[in-house]
């Protein structure tokens, strides 16, 4: 078994959809992987109820981060009082990003969505706090008039709305 090595590392609950999820994940994002896959053993059926041999939890890493995935029952269900910010440095990757997370599950508002496992992610331009900051508030006043407007952000229309012209 591998060591634990990361001081923080999300831990995500899914129904029986650990591995899928995992795998569905690694097909967006790159330098991903699936690190190590426990089983249950007989050992707890009476608290946990899995079959022995069945996938327990998957470590994987997806773009340098790790984390891990529990197949533990359909008591506990994401929702959006956390959620994983993906930052883009273009719009074709935010179109990106947003076509494949969203697919299967739910577009949001400003930037939000959530996937097909229903866990939450938001997908967002990097130069978004530059945009939302500095001594000109009007500049950030219109940046978020215009991002409240959106579910996918749109770089080249929140540059607009910063600069005066939308």
């Amino acid at each position: 078994m591998a060591a634990l090595t990361a001081k923080i590392t999300p831990f995500l609950w899914f129904d029986t959809q650990a591995e899928e999820a995992a795998r569905f994940y690694m097909t967006i994002f790159d330098n991903a992987r699936i690190k190590q896959i426990s089983r249950y053993g007989d050992a707890g059926y009476e608290t946990h109820g899995r079959e022995a041999g069945s996938v327990m939890t998957v470590a994987f890493e997806l773009a340098g981060q790790s984390f891990v995935a529990l197949n533990g029952g359909p008591h506990i269900k994401f929702n959006e009082a956390v959620s994983f910010q993906v930052t883009c440095e273009t719009q074709d990757e935010i179109d990106y990003f947003w076509d494949k997370l969203s697919a299967g599950g739910q577009e949001g508002p400003c930037g939000w969505l959530k996937d097909k496992y229903g866990l939450s992610w938001q997908v967002v331009p990097a130069i978004l706090p530059h945009l939302l900051t500095g001594d000109d508030t009007a500049k950030s006043e219109r940046t978020m008039a215009a991002l409240m407007r959106m579910k996918k952000f749109d770089i080249a229309a929140l540059q607009r709305a910063h600069d005066g012209d939308a």
